[in-house]
């Protein structure tokens, strides 16, 4: 820690020498399609691959994460919240369960994912967390 003085009225302030850490809140995930049979495809529930997870087990522990998938507009709208207007928009989701053998999931989304975002990112939040 560094401790700085500031000026006549003795105003110190605490300064870390640490940079801040920075790191991903988010697993990384790819929208390989929608869950289907062999001739019909029920596109209201999306397959994720995650990365790192490589069976039923590795699976299990994003059940219930949100996810969103993130993906730019023509217009600019504006941040809920915010005066900034911004091209990004985000349709969100959730996982709800594994899906086969190699650490897929399966995830619902509020709408449904466009068929252009086969084999882009999605981003799986660690929250809600249930460690």
């Amino acid at each position: 820690l560094v401790v700085v003085e500031m000026g006549a009225e003795d105003e110190k302030k605490v300064r870390s020498s640490e940079p801040k850490r920075k790191g991903r809140l988010y697993a990384k995930a790819i929208f390989t399609g929608y869950r289907r049979a062999l001739r019909n495809q029920r596109e209201h529930t999306a397959l994720l691959k995650v990365e790192g997870s490589f069976n039923p087990d590795d699976a299990v522990f994003y059940q219930g994460k949100k996810c969103c998938y993130m993906y730019k507009a023509k217009n600019k709208t504006k941040c809920p919240g915010r005066d900034k207007w911004t091209r990004v928009r985000c349709i969100w989701g959730k996982v709800t369960r594994t899906h086969g053998n190699s650490g897929s999931v399966r995830a619902k989304f509020s709408s449904n994912l466009p068929a252009k975002a086969m084999g882009r990112r999605i981003r799986i939040m660690l929250y809600p967390s249930n460690i």
